[in-house]
């Protein structure tokens, strides 16, 4: 078999592969959707009565979210830096010597070479070293809703934001729960106070199209390739 039919079976096995094999992606933009509360519907008056739901007036009043349906305003402050080094270095020398034996005052030898006489000498070594170091910054505000209301007090939180430029759309949506104690009075949450937050910024069109790398160098680069 020539070299050049060895490189062809190699590409279509790749591209047989490669067709029938799906690779990981991340979330595609529009399946998430913000979880809006029912409307309720409003309570029926009472004929007569001096309190009428829903007319009351309220002399004092806390903005802070705190029902279903509310909104607060995400302060995204997320930041993270991780970095990891190793290094190792080990030796091994070996030496064995072992003479010709003496017998009756005499070396054993023959042709006057000596007999039984053995040398061994060996030595290994290894060296290796690596490092890994990332960090990320997100920065900005999102205003979500009140999904969910814990009988504890805490809220479950969702929403998100779209921007749609000339060039394709951006997007970031977060979901968490956040105590009603961090809630400040503005009604302003900063990000790392949310608990199980979970939070994505990405975008789709031209410009995020040309941020990834097609589907062949996805292959070559995923876990399924065996180099």
């Amino acid at each position: 078999m020539t070299f050049k039919k060895l490189i062809l079976i190699t590409v279509t096995v790749v591209f047989a592969s490669s067709a029938c094999v799906r690779l990981p992606t991340g979330p595609e933009p529009g399946q998430y959707q913000a979880a809006l509360p029912p409307i309720p519907e409003p309570p029926v008056a009472a004929p007569g009565a001096i309190y009428q739901p829903g007319h009351d007036l309220r002399l004092f009043d806390d903005p802070k979210a705190r029902r279903v349906g509310d909104v607060l305003t995400i302060r995204l402050v997320e930041r993270t830096a991780a970095s990891k080094s190793a290094s190792t270095d080990s030796s091994r020398t070996t030496a064995i010597t072992n003479a010709t034996p003496n017998v009756a005052g005499n070396n054993l030898s023959a042709g006057g070479n000596p007999l039984l006489e053995l040398e061994v000498d060996g030595s290994n070594s290894f060296s290796g070293s690596g490092s890994s170091s990332q960090s990320n910054q997100l920065d900005g505000l999102i205003t979500v809703t009140v999904a969910g209301v814990y009988p504890n007090g805490n809220m479950l939180i969702r929403g998100e934001k779209w921007i749609t430029l000339n060039q394709g759309q951006e997007y970031v949506n977060i979901t968490g729960i956040v105590r009603p104690q961090d809630v400040l009075p503005d009604n302003t949450v900063v990000s790392n106070r949310v608990a199980d937050a979970r939070i994505t910024y990405s975008g789709k069109g031209s410009v995020a199209n040309a941020n990834k790398p097609g589907w062949l160098t996805r292959f070559f680069t995923s876990p399924l390739w065996p180099m």
